[in-house]
């Protein structure tokens, strides 16, 4: 669950009222806005370093945080402290803070644009030539096959 997506704002206004109106999940509404919260908070702190991060889990006073490569993580556990003592400051009671590298979908993917080969008619052609005018050797014989089954695709 992604807290801090700018476009899921509306969103997340239609998610909560749902759980409002459902009474088992009603009770779930506290512990999302926390967790809302306190990835707010870590954004302010380190608006940058965290901006491809999100809060996996927050209890007995241990945070972790996910992170979507080593690179980042790294640079973020230089940085813990530093987040450790801010959110300590803002009332948040945590004692230690892990990161896990996990890799996460991206925001915005780009469709995978399928190629297909195509061939001119002169070289399906040359390739039916070719297959016929191999000697047929054992070694050949695959190659021929291969060809063969080719050229009668593309025609």
């Amino acid at each position: 669950m992604r807290f801090n997506s700018p476009n899921q704002f509306g969103k997340a206004i239609e998610a909560t009222d749902f759980l409002r109106r459902n009474d088992r999940l009603a009770a779930l509404l506290p512990a999302v806005q926390r967790m809302a919260s306190l990835q707010r908070d870590c954004a302010a702190v380190l608006p940058t370093a965290f901006a491809f991060c999100e809060i996996i889990s927050f209890e007995g006073e241990v945070l972790v945080l996910s992170t979507p490569n080593a690179a980042l993580a790294a640079k973020l556990k230089q940085q813990l402290p530093k987040l450790q003592e801010k959110l300590q400051q803002k009332g948040w009671q945590i004692s230690n803070i892990r990161l896990k590298v996990q890799m996460m979908r991206s925001a915005s993917v780009a469709p995978v644009e399928k190629r297909e080969l195509s061939l001119p008619p002169t070289a399906v052609d040359s390739f039916a030539q070719l297959s016929e005018t191999l000697e047929p050797t054992a070694q050949n014989e695959k190659l021929i096959a291969a060809l063969r089954a080719m050229v009668a695709r593309r025609r």
